[in-house]
């Protein structure tokens, strides 16, 4: 496939979008618009998009184009990487940047994202996906990636032939721009996999503000990490999901081999007072166990900590 032509833009230039926007314009400098706004859009305008990442190192690129999501032109490829509770929001403005054959990634954390991406544009091909990184900006907008890994898992849960066409051309697309990726067969699987994680990582961090270091230095806390893992792996058993026992351990070694120091999404946007993905880790879970009549009784307790910690810092 020819990409010399290709538009490719990324919506939500924050801390996943933004490494993502910087590597692929690396890539292809001339075909990449980050799609970002106030004072994000006019850093990047006068400085640049600055990386600093472990893995890839540090550089600066100039974009191209550098636009908000209503002036996108329309696109070829377009990431997504937008918080959860500005889906909708972010789908009426790049509507109009969606034409039938663009190939629409929303990079999000989230169960339903891709689906409810599908119903709000109602064109374009969907692809689901999900990413493991660790990546947030600081108070210049510069990208900030912790960490030897940015692996991307894409795919459309029995896809046709024209949505497999499409994934092998993004998968083409990250492969040129050097991203670790995958398109999986099962993506309704690995979306769960890397769900089930957040709902004890992002939630137990986020409802104690305590770094990982402190959860398992904490022998009540660091147990109640697991429960949530136990938890979160039962509703999805109860919805059908392909989720096997070897999954749920491999949860639990990831809990003791993440750095004493880290933090998570959630806990840094409670922290500083911004709106967070609550619903989005916690109350969609906990929903869903009272729907499919699974006790969760930690992961009610930690909804309850939450809702308690956004309302202090409102």
């Amino acid at each position: 496939m020819d990409l010399r032509n290709k538009k490719i833009a990324v919506v939500g230039v924050g801390g996943v979008g933004g490494y993502l926007a910087g590597v692929l314009a690396k890539a292809y400098p001339d075909q990449v618009t980050m799609a970002a706004r106030g004072a994000r859009l006019e850093a990047i305008k006068k400085d640049g998009l600055k990386v600093h990442s472990d893995l890839s190192g540090e550089f600066c690129i100039q974009p191209a184009h550098v636009v908000t999501s209503e002036q996108l032109e329309e696109q070829d490829y377009i990431f997504l990487c937008v918080k959860n509770y500005s889906l909708e929001q972010a789908c009426a403005q790049i509507a109009h940047a969606v034409g039938e054959h663009t190939v629409v990634i929303p990079v999000m954390n989230g169960i339903d994202t891709a689906q409810r991406v599908r119903e709000q544009l109602g064109k374009g091909i969907v692809a689901d996906a999900v990413i493991y990184i660790v990546a947030f900006t600081n108070e210049a907008y510069e990208v900030i990636h912790q960490g030897y890994f940015a692996r991307l898992r894409i795919g459309i849960q029995h896809a046709d032939e024209q949505e497999r066409q499409a994934l092998a051309e993004v998968s083409e697309l990250l492969t040129g721009a050097g991203v670790e990726h995958l398109v999986a067969e099962d993506i309704e699987l690995e979306v769960w996999r890397k769900y089930i994680l957040n709902c004890a990582y992002n939630v137990a961090t986020a409802a104690y503000d305590n770094t990982i270091g402190q959860l398992r230095e904490d022998p009540l806390k660091s147990q109640e990490f697991l429960d949530l893992i136990s938890e979160a792996y039962e509703v999805a058993k109860a919805k059908g999901v392909a989720v096997q026992p070897e999954h749920k351990k491999e949860f639990f070694d990831r809990f003791r081999m993440y750095r004493k120091d880290a933090t998570s999404s959630l806990q840094r946007d409670l922290d500083a007072g911004r709106p967070a993905e609550i619903d989005t880790f916690s109350g969609y879970l906990v929903r869903e166990a009272r729907r499919l009549g699974v006790p969760v009784p930690v992961s009610e307790k930690m909804y309850g900590l939450l809702q308690e910690r956004a309302a202090q810092s409102e």
